[in-house]
């Protein structure tokens, strides 16, 4: 981290999180290989096939999703003429640059059974970004970075089986 940059948020998990996603596509298509050729005398095998293409379109969708979220958030100052900056880093590693006016919610969601929060960022051009789980910044940072946003933090609507919702 360069002088001046200010870290406004950090994941837990910066990572693309490959391997165990191949490892269930992987399994689920050694499971879903094993009953169709159990099932195939009788020629019931067709829902197998269409699972295996559901999940295969889940994972997809899951992993174009998560290559989006974002796992760093750094106000960088800027040059002699320019404003200070608001770098996104996402799962992917891609950086965007962002003008701090341009936010315009900030919102911490916090977990309630672990001591973790989620970030939703929404920027003038109505994008809504998610980012990671991670530790819960304090959020006078964010309110002075961000002047025009409206920035706050609420517990988890709901949280796990058995633990009751505070």
């Amino acid at each position: 981290m360069a002088a001046g940059e200010v870290l406004l948020w950090d994941a837990d998990d910066k990572s693309t999180r490959t391997v165990p996603r191949l490892r269930r596509v992987g399994l689920m298509s050694g499971c879903l290989g094993f009953f169709g050729l159990l099932l195939w005398t009788d020629s019931h095998a067709t829902w197998v096939l269409y699972t295996g293409a559901l999940h295969l379109l889940a994972e997809t969708v899951y992993w174009v999703w998560d290559r989006r979220r974002l796992v760093e958030a750094r106000l960088v100052p800027g040059e002699a003429d320019d404003p200070a900056g608001l770098h996104l880093r996402r799962v992917g590693g891609r950086i965007t640059a962002h003008d701090p006016h341009h936010v315009t919610r900030v919102l911490l969601i916090h977990d309630n059974v672990r001591d973790l929060a989620s970030l939703h960022l929404s920027l003038r051009d109505k994008r809504l970004l998610f980012g990671r789980p991670g530790r819960a910044p304090a959020l006078t940072p964010w309110r002075r970075t961000c002047p025009k946003a409206e920035v706050g933090d609420r517990a988890a609507r709901w949280g796990m089986p058995g633990i009751p919702d505070e």
